[in-house]
């Protein structure tokens, strides 16, 4: 029985083999983590684990229970042989994985061709498997994992089942018995540890893959996090020597390079000392990859270095793309091809896109500042000619009635115009700036409104150095002048106040004048409001670009009541600048 048993173990080695092969089989891993199989999955499974049984029905013990003598390998028996092998094994782990219809079917497989070999145990044998498979599937989880001493016992039950099964159904009964007294322990034994060892082998080598690639996803994180802050300004000379440097002290290649479509941006690590920055591009294969788009492998002689002393014996080439165009490559230095295996073959293509992605990325950002700053240009435009057109027909009828007036009035506009020609050509300003600004709009209006129109400023010198998007301020001025000033007969007043608070500087233009309900003045900065004299877009835009550059909590906030006046305030956090 020991003798036995020992050789039974020994045989679980083809166990082994054949769990290492599973290992590599793509269904076979999703047997292992998928909640449910499909039905091709399924129909898979069944002939591959009633092949396997059939295999452990091969690689059994035929035993003559009259001269107790046993045969390596099994074939056909006679009336008087019968097998110990591990063909429950295969019939097990098919429940186990894939459910009693899978189980089944293994069994199904793997009891019939056992039937057909024949020997006093046949049918005892092959009805013994079917059942086990059903058995094995009703311990079928499907939301967890198969533990190993949950394989090992059910295996064993379903050997031990098998024994009972024989000595019921297996005649003469002498024989039987004799039989299950010699292989029924070793046989219990060794099926249940084969089960649970070739559980524990395709767990291990799959758990082994995924912490490898977890490591592998982990370093490529960190680069992405390292690397983002310098790939926002582009692919540079400046840039590319910092990303290499991040790569080389997280990857430990022997040397890694990054190009252009021309030359050499950076190279960190050995050979730095002849593959130098600034240089043309020297091999063909680096050209290959430019115009190709695609990751090659290349030996020493590819690489095609002048220095023949040069260390660097092998290569990864990854092209870097920037919508659909290569701009440059990520080169990967080694000593020899035999340390580039496939997962660094992966990583690299991996980090490859990676850092495209942040070009992209870089470059889209980049197109949105752009476009940004075209639109507070255009905002700025379409916000000059308002006052212009106004002053204009003031200086009008000033010039026949009072020529005086008329021409102090033309220098106080040429000087206004020059400082709103300088402002629109700039993103920010500051508020000293607008200020001066608002006061040349104000003396040009306080001609227009003789003895109707009073102003006053409560300003702290200190908050005026503050930058601000320009013509933010008079545009809020025009507007309670133009609107708020209609219909008054005299004594309209305006303050204007710029103080510091906090880490903020608060902005805020009040008025007396006729106001506005309540609902307007929540739609007048989020939409154009048409009004008799005007395009209804002044405080709209001003309010588009304090939130674009500021954001939402530097917008326009408006209090009115009509027939007692509006007050606009905004506030904007203290900056060196923006």
């Amino acid at each position: 029985m020991f003798e036995l048993l020992i050789t039974m173990l020994e045989r679980l080695g083809i166990i082994v083999a054949i769990a290492f092969i599973l290992t590599r089989l793509k269904f076979f891993r999703g047997m292992m983590y998928q909640d449910e199989l499909n039905r091709w999955q399924k129909l898979v499974a069944i002939v591959f684990f009633g092949f396997f049984g059939i295999i452990g029905t091969y690689t059994g013990l035929s035993l003559n229970t009259e001269s107790l003598q046993f045969n390596r390998w099994a074939s056909g028996l006679t009336s008087n042989e019968a097998l110990a092998n591990s063909r429950v094994i295969g019939v097990v782990l098919a429940g186990l994985l894939g459910g009693y219809k899978v189980g089944l079917g293994a069994g199904l497989i793997a009891g019939i061709h056992r039937f057909t070999l024949g020997g006093f145990t046949a049918f005892s044998c092959g009805f013994a498997s079917i059942i086990a498979g059903f058995i094995s599937g009703y311990f079928y989880k499907k939301n967890k994992h198969v533990k190993l001493s949950t394989a090992f016992i059910i295996a064993a039950s379903a050997e031990a089942l098998q024994m009972l099964v024989i000595l019921l159904f297996s005649r003469p009964f002498e024989k039987a018995w004799a039989l299950v007294e010699i292989i029924g322990i070793p046989m219990i034994v060794a099926n249940g540890l084969g089960c649970a060892l070739f559980l524990m082998i395709i767990k291990s080598v799959i758990n082994e893959g995924e912490r490898v690639g977890a490591v592998q996803a982990q370093k490529t994180l960190r680069i992405a996090d390292k690397t983002l802050v310098h790939l926002r300004n582009g692919l540079n000379r400046e840039t590319a020597h910092a990303v290499c440097h991040i790569i080389q002290d997280e990857i430990q290649a022997t040397a890694v390079a990054m190009t252009n479509t021309q030359e050499i941006l950076a190279h960190v690590g050995l050979g730095h000392d002849h593959h130098r920055s600034q240089m043309p591009i020297q091999t063909q294969i680096t050209m290959d990859v430019i115009h190709n788009g695609k990751i090659v492998i290349a030996n020493k002689k590819m690489i095609q270095c002048r220095d023949e002393a040069c260390p660097l014996g092998a290569a990864v080439i990854a092209p870097l793309r920037r919508r659909d165009e290569t701009i440059g490559t990520l080169k990967f230095y080694f000593r020899s091809e035999k340390e580039i295996t496939p997962v660094v073959t992966e990583l690299i293509s991996g980090l490859s896109s990676l850092l495209s992605n942040q070009l992209e990325i870089a470059e889209a950002d980049k197109a949105f500042q752009l476009a940004k700053e075209a639109e507070i240009k255009v905002l700025q435009a379409q916000i000059s000619p308002h006052f212009l057109f106004n002053t204009l027909n003031t200086i009008l009828s000033l010039v026949r009635r009072d020529p005086t007036k008329a021409r102090k009035l033309l220098v106080s506009l040429s000087h206004f115009l020059r400082q709103n020609l300088s402002v629109t050509t700039q993103n920010v300003t500051t508020l000293e700036q607008e200020l001066r600004q608002v006061k040349a709009y104000l003396e040009i209006e306080g001609t227009r409104f003789v003895d109707k129109l009073k102003v006053f400023y409560k300003v702290e010198e200190a908050a005026l150095y503050q930058y601000i998007p320009p013509l933010t301020l008079q545009p809020i001025v025009e507007n309670a002048i133009k609107h708020g000033m209609k219909n008054q007969d005299g004594d309209f007043q305006i303050m204007i106040s710029i103080q510091k608070m906090n880490d903020c500087v608060y902005v805020q233009v009040e008025d007396n004048g006729m106001g506005m309900n309540e609902e307007r003045a929540k739609e007048i900065c989020i939409t154009p409001i048409k009004s008799e004299k005007g395009s209804g877009v002044a405080l709209y835009n001003v309010n588009r670009r304090l939130t674009m550059l500021f954001g939402e909590k530097s917008a326009l906030a408006i209090k009115s009541e009509e027939n007692k006046g509006t007050e606009i305030a905004f506030s904007i956090p203290l900056t060196e600048a923006v």
